[in-house]
């Protein structure tokens, strides 16, 4: 058995999603369904006051970028 790394793994997904979102605009017109998305965010921030940070992760799923994630997940095991 092949050892599969984590960063093939992260970069499929994040291929999988940009896919699917180009796809889901693509088609949008044909299906609109596919242009519905929900956004997550997340902002994580601290301050230990000689080291302070602020993050703002926002992610823009669609019907159409599911479908990349799962044709992604569906690629890294067949690796």
């Amino acid at each position: 058995m092949k050892k599969k790394s984590t960063l093939t793994l992260i970069l499929l997904l994040v291929i999988g999603l940009i896919f699917g979102s180009l796809l889901g605009n693509l088609l949008a017109h044909t299906f609109p369904i596919l242009a519905k998305s929900q956004q997550i965010t997340w902002h994580p921030q601290g301050d230990f006051h000689i080291l302070k940070y602020d993050f703002h992760i926002q992610v823009k799923l669609n019907l159409a970028s599911i479908f990349g994630l799962a044709v992604a997940l569906w690629i890294y095991r067949r690796l």
